[in-house]
């Protein structure tokens, strides 16, 4: 992946590598060069923001039976 430099020196960061980092608008980011030379941003958040499925998760209580879903599917009273 690459990506271009502005003249005030921003880059995007890719939403691959964003989501792969976890992080988003707001979330604060360190540079830190390695040992090879190589430069790595490390997300200096602690927590991850949350995915976009997690409010979707949970589990389905005490709901209807399946002779109860089909006969509401088929119109039955």
């Amino acid at each position: 992946m690459s990506t271009t430099v502005t003249s005030k020196g921003q880059v995007t960061i890719p939403k691959a590598v964003r989501d792969f980092l976890g992080i988003g608008p707001g979330s604060r980011v360190e540079f830190r060069r390695v040992g090879d030379g190589s430069i790595v941003v490390v997300p200096l958040d602690d927590a991850r923001p949350e995915s976009r499925f997690a409010r979707l998760r949970g589990q389905a209580g005490k709901g209807m039976t399946t002779d109860e879903i089909m006969a509401l599917t088929r119109g039955d009273d």
